[in-house]
């Protein structure tokens, strides 16, 4: 091992039932170099840390730390800790109505016994050295969420810390305090220390790493320097290509007609997740869809236009006319269904039946007062599970006992009785098997040629430019091009996603 390798992976395979998350994995790690762990939603990140960190125990593999001779045995964070390897997430893990320096010593030694004076004293010293603007008496919960993240990178440096993984540590961080964090990241880097650097925003990415891992449906795709990756390549990387070959549904999809009738406008819609104002029109029978990577907005921007996140600002116009949807219900009212990215936490309801679930949205527009009568619930069901080919021993059966996919159905069938003219879909086909994807991309083209405005989002490039007449491509929450008809393409797609405007 090299005198200057802190960390070494080898073939590190992890399998749950049914999945291989990691599959002969490898990672390397210098001292003093932030090396970013790159890949889409399920490429095996959080996976490999989890392995590192102890959360999981690896099925295959070896660790190295600091230049030892043999491999070591994690079996748990405290055994990771024990080793030098810190961990800080994107949810702060420390307790706001504490101190700092309670913050910083807490859990290290007995809490009766501490010698508070002393811990303040040397805590101070620590956050001086690292620059951070804070008092150890300070309640850490009157300091800003960059400032919390620091702290809880000094209680790692103080544990001396050999290896220090930040997974997300920017996502609620403004760009001031994206520059403090980066100011104190270049330090401990001269220190020495080890920095894995997890983000899916690309621009952090190329401004304070040295090499970059990708990761893709985990596997190792490649370690890379920063000055040898292009940001077009490293979209590319990520992306990969998608393995489904259903090329056949583009010839099924129309073009993109700039003169149909628009049925949802908004002028400088923002929310409260974050969703910079932006502008959108979708147009009768249109299939647009919202790409970028992970992290872009493409799901807050789409959750903005439901108001299922608490809206901001902006103006919207449905058929033209004026309305106010400040939340789902005025969206449901106004002829907008959404099928979310979530399916299992706000889709589906568990304990339902498969006939409650299909329903249910029609309910609501009903009103409670008005409920369906058990005869033409159970019509309807019929129906529906016979149209979209839902595989259901009933419709009386909980739909938590369905298959992914025939809840995907299920939840589709949901919002088609109520006739939307304006449909969004996040995600519709994830984790679901190939036959049904390509029964869903149908189903979504033969709505269009009825009529409904469909707004599609997939993690899968192909899958979009299989179905998508328009592609509106976002970045840091921004949207920054929009590419339509013959410019639809995977590489035009990352060009713009690199390109940033």
């Amino acid at each position: 091992m090299e005198n200057n390798v802190v960390l070494t992976m080898r073939g590190i395979y992890k399998e749950f039932p049914g999945v291989k998350a990691l599959q002969n994995v490898d990672f390397t790690l210098c001292k003093g170099e932030v090396h970013a762990l790159m890949g889409e939603n399920g490429a095996g990140k959080s996976t490999l840390v989890k392995c590192l960190t102890g959360v999981y125990e690896k099925d295959a593999g070896e660790i190295r730390i600091d230049g030892k001779e043999g491999p070591v045995s994690i079996r748990s964070p405290q055994d990771a800790q024990n080793l030098g390897i810190s961990t800080v997430y994107q949810e702060i893990t420390l307790c706001p109505n504490l101190t700092v320096a309670e913050n910083m010593f807490i859990g290290r030694g007995n809490y009766k016994f501490i010698n508070w004076s002393a811990q303040e004293k040397r805590a101070d010293e620590i956050l001086e050295k690292l620059n951070i603007p804070a008092k150890a008496s300070q309640q850490l919960g009157t300091c800003s969420l960059a400032v919390q993240q620091m702290v809880a990178i000094a209680r790692a440096v103080d544990m001396e810390c050999k290896v220090l993984i930040l997974d997300e540590p920017t996502s609620s961080l403004d760009e001031r305090e994206v520059e403090l964090l980066f100011t104190l990241m270049r330090e401990l880097k001269a220190d020495g220390v080890g920095i894995i650097f997890i983000t899916h925003f690309l621009d952090q990415v190329y401004e304070i790493c040295d090499k970059i891992t990708v990761l893709r449906n985990g596997e190792l795709v490649g370690e890379y320097l920063i000055k040898d990756m292009p940001q077009v390549e490293l979209v590319s990387a990520m992306l990969g290509k998608a393995l489904d070959d259903i090329s056949k549904l583009k010839d099924e999809k129309g073009r993109f007609n700039e003169g149909s009738e628009t049925v949802y406008e908004a002028h400088d819609l923002s929310s409260a997740e974050g969703v910079k104002p932006f502008d959108f029109k979708i147009r009768k029978g249109e299939v647009n869809g919202f790409t970028g990577l992970l992290g872009s907005g493409r799901s807050e921007s789409v959750r903005a236009i439901f108001a299922a996140d608490r809206v901001t600002g902006g103006k919207v116009k449905v058929n033209g006319k004026d309305v106010k949807i400040s939340k789902p219900k005025d969206a449901m009212k106004n002829g907008i269904g959404y099928l979310p990215e979530d399916r299992k936490g706000d889709g589906i309801i568990a304990d339902l039946s498969v006939k409650d679930n299909i329903i249910l949205a029609q309910q609501v527009l009903k009103g409670f007062w008005h409920p369906f009568k058990k005869a033409e619930a159970e019509k309807i069901a019929d129906e529906y599970i016979k149209l979209l080919q839902v595989k259901t021993a009933s419709k009386d059966t909980p739909i938590k006992s369905l298959s992914g996919g025939n809840q995907q159905k299920v939840i589709l069938a949901r919002w088609l009785l109520t006739h939307p003219q304006y449909l969004i879909l996040d995600e519709p086909t994830r984790g679901i098997d190939v036959g049904t994807k390509t029964e869903i991309q149908k189903q979504v083209l033969k709505l269009s040629k009825d009529g409904v405005g469909i707004t599609f989002i997939s993690s899968e490039i192909q899958e979009m430019l299989n179905v998508c007449t328009r592609l509106v491509v976002m970045k840091d929450r921004n949207i920054v091009g929009e590419l339509k008809d013959d410019e639809l393409s995977q590489e035009n797609i990352m060009k713009t996603i690199a390109g940033g405007n």
